[in-house]
């Protein structure tokens, strides 16, 4: 048994402290390295390529909604052009830095509400979907178990990869708990290492409303811009190994 994990990263700007970034890699498998739209910048993708190459973990551009003051959790309306065009920006962008080292690029994850958005809404999976499959047939496209921007992958003929979340609650349809509510978050990590066993074990995880759901486990999340997402990461990359299941870059596995 597999899994990915993957960790959102370069979320700051210029020169800054890299050490949680660089320490995180030592335990993940996949990079989602931010475009400069909800965060980041030029200089912090460079650096953060490197880093990523360096430590042998797959890196993936990381889009969202060009919202800085709000680190892109806000709903902007765009229309589905607008979706496709910021997408395609974003990520071209990251996959120049990484050519640039003589690398190639391995997956693409939305940020934000816009992952949230492409999760329920058709047109905007389709659209997201539409400008990673124009820049390359190849790269793997992460989306929220069981959503749209899944099926609108496999429907445009992309590998995709079902997302779980270790430190995030769900409701019964398979959403994510809005951050807006209080019980959103896990914070404990032991809960955290224990709701991803079981979802990469047994295929489904418990809700909110104390149902188990449906769900398939082939990347899971850890937010790098979380309190203790150091330690998450190796408390979790460190329960999978106890449990038999494999930490695997999602490229080695998944194609």
């Amino acid at each position: 048994m597999k899994i990915d994990i993957n960790c959102d990263m370069g979320e700051s700007f210029g020169v800054y402290n890299m050490g949680r970034d660089e320490e995180i890699l030592d335990y993940i498998t996949s990079a989602n390295i931010a475009c400069g739209f909800h965060a980041g910048d030029q200089s912090t993708m460079r650096k953060t390529v490197k880093m990523a190459l360096e430590k042998d973990v797959g890196i993936g551009a990381h889009p969202g909604f060009p919202d800085l003051n709000g680190f892109g959790r806000r709903y902007i309306a765009l229309s589905p052009e607008e979706i496709y065009e910021l997408v395609i920006y974003q990520v071209g962008a990251l996959q120049g830095f990484v050519k640039a080292e003589g690398a190639k690029m391995q997956h693409v994850k939305a940020h934000g509400a816009l992952y949230n958005h492409a999760a329920k809404d058709k047109a905007v999976a389709e659209s997201i979907a539409k400008a990673v499959y124009d820049l390359d047939p190849e790269l793997i496209l992460f989306g929220l178990a069981g959503g749209e921007l899944v099926k609108a992958g496999e429907n445009i003929g992309l590998p995709t990869a079902s997302e779980v979340f270790a430190d995030r609650t769900y409701q019964e349809d398979g959403s994510l708990t809005s951050r807006r509510e209080k019980d959103a978050l896990i914070l404990d990590q032991e809960v955290a290492s224990s709701q991803v066993v079981h979802m990469a074990k047994n295929g489904t995880v418990q809700s909110q409303q104390g149902t188990d759901i449906s769900i398939q486990a082939d990347t899971v999340c850890i937010h790098g811009d979380g309190i203790h997402a150091l330690e998450f990461a190796q408390h979790i990359n460190q329960k999978l190994a106890s449990e038999a299941i494999s930490v695997s870059k999602i490229g080695t596995f998944l194609r």
